[in-house]
């Protein structure tokens, strides 16, 4: 299975501080092995999943999308303004 990075996902993980990397990596590799991890959103997110998990002190989300062959990445970041850019960038 291939991971396909979109544009907007890979904006704000470039903008990760080095001590938030290695958590965010370890939740791809979580939503990776386990591509049912995340919660299936409803409405305009329709197929889309959300994977919760702590940085630090603070909770962050990761929205994918899968198929049989490829694993899409769409976007990551905090709660605040989460699914209104989510949105956006779909």
């Amino acid at each position: 299975m291939k991971i396909v990075q979109t544009p907007h996902f890979r904006r704000n993980y470039k903008r990760l501080h080095s001590n938030q990397i290695k958590s965010v990596n370890e939740a791809i590799l979580h939503i990776f092995s386990n591509l049912q991890c995340g919660e299936e959103k409803k409405g305009d997110l329709a197929g889309v999943r959300v994977y919760k998990f702590r940085v630090l002190d603070q909770q962050f989300l990761i929205a994918y999308e899968y198929d049989n062959e490829i694993l899409f990445l769409l976007a990551l970041g905090v709660h605040e303004n989460f699914y209104r850019d989510l949105k956006k960038a779909k």
